[in-house]
């Protein structure tokens, strides 16, 4: 299957998901959970993973950390196998517990919300899975992290961060009273309409954010995709290399988006800026030709073949008028 690549860096927030291998089990009794949970406060104690939020489900788990010390895949590493040694060892099993690859979603902790989104969808699984009565609180499912989202900061492992999430949820404090805010606010949040398409960024993006936090993230991951990556995350870091190199050239020629799109489709320098795309990126020529407005794909293929072959050489701007 295709991959995404995993992008590190100090402060990085993820949106963390593993299944069981076969979609089977990886907790079987409440053990198993404790287990894992263990696991986890020794994996935070390693690595300085700070968790804002995390759900334990029967053959799958949940967690929304952040990476100080941009290291998640050495942390997640650490923890899956660990957890693997422990329950083979403890049912006397062997083999895999996980499923290939845990999915790690990159997520924008600038306070734009995209915290919230990630952490109330990690809080109401629960409720999506149907382990709630309508009567229960949502505190009645134990092996979730909002319960220690509503205990007194002295209770509560030094591994959970909340000021964050709080934060997001418009609440100043770790007080009792701004705890019970963030109960009746999630309990809100449960009784409101939760359609597929609400967390469809969560379950198939790659990236949660800002655009321009999209674009810093695909700037870091340029040089690193392989074929071995998904084609999406090519092509849009592909896009971003490419904006990148017509604003350079733009710049140097003197020429602003509108005297870019105004300037004949056979123009040289035009044409230079092409074949620059072509040979730097990964990018189609109809693409190339919709943004450098060459007209059609088969008329800029054209053009950029006589240009080649009549190796013409570019001058900057000639309708610029030298003082």
């Amino acid at each position: 299957m295709p991959r995404k690549l995993r992008v590190e860096f100090p402060g990085a927030i993820y949106h963390i998901m593993s299944r069981g291998d076969r979609r089977e089990d990886i907790f079987g009794d409440d053990v198993d959970r404790q287990d894992f949970l263990k696991t986890l406060a020794e994996a935070c104690q390693k690595t300085g993973f700070q968790v804002h939020a995390y759900c334990l489900m029967s053959n799958h788990f949940h967690l929304v950390v952040e990476t100080p010390e941009a290291n998640l895949v050495a942390g997640m590493r650490w923890l899956l196998s660990t957890y693997t040694i422990r329950l083979n060892h403890r049912d006397k099993l062997f083999g895999h517990v996980f499923s290939g690859r845990y999915k790690a979603l990159l997520v924008e902790g600038s306070g734009g919300g995209y915290l919230k989104t990630v952490c109330d969808y990690v809080h109401l699984n629960p409720v999506r899975a149907k382990l709630l009565g309508r009567e229960e609180r949502l505190l009645g499912y134990p092996w979730s992290s909002l319960g220690w989202y509503l205990a007194a900061a002295e209770h509560r492992p030094h591994w959970i961060r909340v000021d964050r999430l709080l934060g997001e949820h418009g609440i100043g404090a770790d007080t009792a009273a701004g705890r019970a805010e963030f109960e009746r606010r999630m309990e809100a949040r449960r009784q409101q309409e939760m359609g597929e398409a609400e967390w469809e960024p969560v379950r198939r993006g790659w990236c949660l954010g800002s655009e321009a936090f999209r674009k810093e993230m695909l700037e870091r991951m340029e040089g690193q995709l392989r074929e071995s990556h998904a084609g999406e995350l090519r092509r849009e870091s592909a896009e971003v290399r490419a904006e990148r190199i017509v604003a350079e050239e733009s710049g140097r020629l003197g020429w602003n988006e509108a005297q870019l799109r105004e300037r004949r489709k056979s123009d040289p320098a035009k044409l230079a800026l092409a074949a620059r795309l072509r040979r730097e990126t990964t990018l189609t020529v109809g693409w190339i030709a919709s943004r450098l407005h060459l007209g059609t794909r088969k008329s800029a293929a054209v053009n950029l073949h006589r240009w080649g072959n009549g190796k013409q050489k570019v001058e900057p701007d000639q309708d610029k008028t030298v003082v």
